[in-house]
């Protein structure tokens, strides 16, 4: 093995389309070649008064630089070929896998088998074929070694989870203190109504209930002021519900800048408004005054 033979493989590999044959020893003998010129240059270097000057351990080195990148270069274009090679084969189709060394014929064997059982689970997913997601794998390998289907109570974390999950409550009896649930009266505050903070981050003070008036309509309000099905709504003469509008008790309107963000609010005529900074709207009169009143609003009347 020399330089002037890995040359001459290099362009005949560059010049054809498929693989030439190389001896299966190929690349083995590039490495012990190699190794021989490095232990040459170690032996003229020791020799030499200045091995970095030392014209015959420069010839060594660029020798033993353009040997490596020239066996680079030929496994790098083999490659190419070597992989369309094993596609062939993978798909049934007669390939060329004559005259591979030995490190070339294991990579092809791997490439084959490993195309072929890809393609197989493509084929199987095309299928519908349940071939096992990630989820039930980690699923299966919570399951105890006995096959039982029962957990896997050999984390004590996972152990004492368990317990906890199943541990039955004990009665707390008559004069334990009544536990605040989200229905209750005890879970409830007296300032249930959210602060609004105005876009510099501070609080404006002012709640949907301040705008609604009092402490908001409560749920007897709400129950009287419902409309029966009869008078909420009348039919037009081609049979579309039009609602009515009560006109004896008319509801005084002011035109508003908000000021500031104020969200979701119900108003005196029933109607929601959302308020939001710079937005133009008519309120009810009953509704505008507080936003007024607390610069939460400007007047634009």
């Amino acid at each position: 093995m020399n330089l002037d033979e890995l040359r001459s493989v290099q362009s005949k590999e560059r010049q054809k389309d498929s693989l030439q044959n190389l001896r299966p020893s190929f690349y083995q003998e590039v490495g012990e070649y190699i190794a021989d010129l490095e232990d040459e240059r170690d032996r003229v270097a020791e020799q030499a008064d200045d091995p970095f000057s030392s014209p015959e351990v420069g010839r060594l080195t660029d020798e033993i630089e353009t040997a490596k990148d020239v066996v680079e270069a030929i496994y790098e274009r083999r490659m190419g070929k070597l992989v369309k090679q094993a596609s062939l084969a993978a798909a049934g189709m007669p390939a060329n896998d004559e005259g591979l060394t030995a490190e070339e014929v294991d990579l092809f064997d791997d490439l084959v088998e490993r195309i072929s059982s890809n393609k197989s689970r493509v084929l199987d997913v095309l299928e519908g074929v349940d071939i096992g997601s990630p989820a039930s794998t980690a699923s299966d390998s919570s399951t105890s070694a006995a096959g039982d289907g029962s957990p896997d109570t050999s984390d004590p974390a996972r152990s004492d989870s368990s317990a906890a999950d199943h541990a039955v409550p004990e009665d707390p009896g008559d004069d334990a203190p009544p536990v605040a649930t989200q229905d209750s009266p005890a879970a409830s505050t007296d300032d249930e109504s959210p602060r609004v903070a105005n876009a510099d981050g501070d609080e404006s003070g002012v709640t949907p209930a301040d705008v609604m008036g009092a402490d908001g309509p409560t749920a007897h309000d709400e129950a009287t002021s419902q409309p029966s099905a009869e008078t909420e709504a009348e039919r037009d003469s081609d049979g579309s519900m039009t609602p009515n509008e009560d006109e004896s008790s008319p509801v005084e309107r002011v035109t508003v800048k908000i000021t500031r963000d104020i969200g979701q609010i119900l108003g005196v005529d029933e109607r929601e408004y959302s308020l939001s900074t710079d937005d133009i709207v008519t309120l009810p009169e009953q509704n505008a005054t507080p936003l007024l009143e607390q610069e939460a609003a400007e007047s634009l009347e």
